[in-house]
């Protein structure tokens, strides 16, 4: 058996420990040896509660840690870019959690420093790994449901406005574009390729000026369409649905489903598909894999993908008019 991987995570709020809980339940394949916080205080109870061997009061600690081999990144949107640098600059193989960044710029810098370092890097985009997501992408390479011809993809949460939360707040990126209108755009570009010839959107910007709500209609070369939406403030089914030539896919709760259903050749096939742990355990173990195989990215969601994916929600804000405070003052400085 492989040694396993050792982890460090930087950030200690909730999705931190989602992957903090996702990597238990894979201890053959990997540990948790390190967290990293901005406060000493904050690294102990994350270390305490889930048994990492050592807590850093710095994310510069952690990432000069040298039992480390990889690190999740677990802060917020804006934080990514300048959080994935400092551990690429480290050598440590990155999962960085999604929206990648904040822009394509910035994905874009990030990706070329793992490419000139010659480091592993991933988004942590988790849906794309899930084992039932995974067998819509081999129902769809078999032919099952003929030629995809429309996606169709929402996902919405009604949440309690604060407009000092990282849902709300435009310095920290808010609103529901970035945080789970990413996973609609990513199933599209899945099942249609991360090239659109056409991007239209529209959106209700709320109180604190981000998208509470937001309709994206992506055309694709041949009239294959994918009608997307998201909300922060809206509750909706959260569940997608592929239409082809021959057939189609629903796939419920599609961003932590473990089910899908094929209707084809006028039948009904359900593939119940369990996910290992909380879900968050199929991406580290891809990680995992491509470290062994000494691949700096991954084929399932590979660098150009995240870039693209970055490129259309650049594009959506442009036709929504969301542009965030701290993009004005790089503007300003010329960067």
């Amino acid at each position: 058996m492989s040694t396993p991987i050792r982890w460090g995570i930087l950030g200690t709020g909730s999705i931190a420990k989602q992957f903090a809980r996702g990597l238990a339940a894979i201890a053959q394949d990997a540990t948790l040896v390190a967290v990293g916080s901005r406060t000493a205080a904050s690294a102990d109870a994350f270390a305490k509660e889930f048994g990492a061997k050592r807590a850093h009061a710095t994310y510069e600690a952690l990432a000069r840690d040298a039992e480390v081999d990889a690190i999740y990144i677990a802060t917020p949107h804006p934080m990514h870019r300048d959080n994935a640098l400092l551990c690429i600059d480290a050598g440590k193989a990155v999962l960085c959690e999604k929206p990648f960044t904040v822009n394509a710029a910035e994905a874009e810098e990030v990706i070329a420093r793992a490419r000139a370092k010659g480091v592993f890097l991933m988004e942590a985009m988790w849906t794309r790994f899930l084992p039932a997501i995974a067998q819509t992408r081999q129902w769809i390479a078999e032919g099952a449901i003929g030629e995809p011809r429309m996606v169709t993809a929402d996902f919405g949460f009604r949440a309690g406005f604060d407009p000092k939360s990282r849902l709300f707040a435009p310095a920290l990126a808010g609103g529901a574009l970035l945080d789970v209108g990413v996973y609609t755009i990513a199933l599209a570009s899945m099942v249609f390729g991360p090239q659109p010839t056409a991007i239209s959107a529209h959106a209700h910007l709320g109180e604190s000026g981000v998208d509470e709500q937001t309709a994206v209609t992506l055309a694709y070369a041949g009239g294959r369409l994918a009608s997307l939406t998201c909300a922060v403030r809206t509750n909706t089914p959260q569940a997608a649905r592929i239409d082809g030539t021959e057939g189609s896919i629903e796939i419920p709760g599609f961003w932590h489903t473990q089910k899908a259903i094929l209707h084809a050749g006028g039948k009904d096939t359900v593939a119940e598909k369990p996910f290992i742990g909380n879900g968050y355990s199929h991406q580290a173990i891809e990680v995992a894999a491509c470290l062994r195989a000494k691949r700096t990215e991954s084929a399932v969601i590979p660098w150009s993908e995240s870039i693209a994916i970055m490129r259309i929600m650049d594009d959506v804000r442009r036709h929504i008019g969301l542009r965030y405070p701290f993009e004005n003052a790089a503007k300003a400085q010329g960067k």
